[in-house]
């Protein structure tokens, strides 16, 4: 190996994935999973495809901070006395502030841990790695890359909710989310798919987080995930868009409190709700023969199309529909549902590349281009890191 080394650590609440990257090339990924539990696994891969098993302390790592201080030394053994150069992170929530990546300093950090309880799920476990870093190893230079980022050119009037000014001054506004993904997409278009690439798109990351995107000419002009990422199309657990009148209900006639309402919204809603508890993954859910696995997704394909035609209105016009994430690059029937439900837009499909998988979906003569892209958020992060650090 040659080159700067770059690491990639995305962090969730029970898992820690991480990737090492040699210039823009992948030389390793793995993950731990089950963090917190008794029985925490950590899995690994060489970009040969070499099986890796990282060793774990006893007891096992309860939280992803502690999860880096366990493998980084197995990662210091594994590179035979290379360095890493950097290290990136995806963290969701950037604020109103933050329009691109950012070196990390202890400004910087006290900074994001006030944004907190803008993203309660997510922004604390994206924290605790670069903590544990900067206590291993503070030579090491990390850098934030947003998940708000990428959305933070939508105009006010896309960001501002109908409350009193001084809340949206205090920041509840419209945030977005997948912003690493999108960048991505709009990233690779040029390539893929010139004919639409400067033209009006909206791109769906559809997995077990899902949100759509309004580009023009690669820039987000519109987002269905709002303050946090619980707005917009149902996901795996989560509901989507949601009366707000229901939580007051909630709180008020049923005698939840707050804690209960956000397990049930966060956790317990979504395609296991809808489907009555058969699965949260969309795989499980078109292999089943229960209808009610049938009817969540036809409530999913139904409410994404209903967002894919506002996003139109917020362009104007489609010129093109990508899909993208586990589900939207790998789910045949859920992009035919979809691309059927919004054939009044212009978008034709092409049954048989859809069922290939594309890259390609629509129809020769379709006035909408429907596109498949694999997504990679690492390598987004990657980039961003050598540009920072003068890779």
């Amino acid at each position: 190996m040659s080159g700067p080394l770059v690491g990639v650590v995305n962090a969730g609440s029970s898992s820690l994935k991480f990737a090492l990257y040699e210039a823009e090339r992948r030389v390793l990924s793995g993950a731990v999973d089950g963090i917190g539990t008794r029985r925490p696994r950590a899995r690994a891969a060489e970009a040969g495809g070499a099986e890796l098993a990282p060793p774990l302390p006893d007891p096992p790592p309860a939280t992803p901070g502690e999860a880096v201080t366990a493998l980084l030394p197995w990662l210091r053994d594994w590179l035979g006395g290379r360095r890493i150069a950097a290290i990136g992170h995806r963290v969701v929530h950037g604020g109103v502030r933050h329009t691109r990546p950012t070196l990390v300093t202890p400004g910087l950090l006290d900074e994001l841990e006030a944004l907190v309880p803008l993203a309660p799920l997510h922004e604390p476990h994206n924290l605790a790695p670069i903590r544990a870093v900067l206590t291993l190893d503070p030579a090491i230079p990390q850098v934030a890359c947003f998940d708000t980022a990428f959305h933070r050119t939508m105009p006010e009037v896309e960001q501002a909710y109908a409350l009193p000014l001084a809340l949206h001054e205090a920041g509840i506004r419209r945030y977005g989310f997948h912003g690493l993904s999108y960048e991505h997409i709009a990233s690779v278009l040029p390539e893929r798919a010139p004919g639409i690439a400067g033209g009006r798109v909206v791109a769906a990351h559809l997995g077990n987080g899902a949100s759509a995107c309004a580009m023009r000419a690669g820039v987000s002009v519109a987002t269905t995930m709002g303050f946090t990422a619980l707005d917009g199309l149902p996901m795996g657990t989560r509901c989507g868009d949601l009366d707000p009148g229901v939580v007051l209900h909630l709180l008020r006639q049923a005698g939840m409190d707050a804690r209960a309402v956000e397990d049930l919204l966060y956790r317990r809603s979504g395609m296991l709700g809808l489907s009555g508890g058969v699965s949260s993954d969309f795989r499980d859910l078109l292999a089943s023969e229960d209808p009610r696995a049938a009817f969540a997704v036809e409530v999913f394909c139904h409410r994404a199309a209903r967002h894919v035609a506002s996003l139109a209105g917020a362009l104007g016009g489609l010129d093109g529909l990508v899909f993208t994430a586990g589900v939207g690059e790998n789910a045949a029937p859920v992009r035919a549902a979809i691309c059927r439900a919004c054939a009044w837009l212009g978008v034709e499909l092409d049954e048989a590349a859809n069922a290939a998988h594309g890259p390609r979906i629509s129809a020769p003569g379709s006035r909408v281009e429907a596109r498949v892209v694999p997504t990679d958020e690492n390598r987004v992060i990657v980039r961003h890191t050598l540009a920072l650090v003068g890779g």
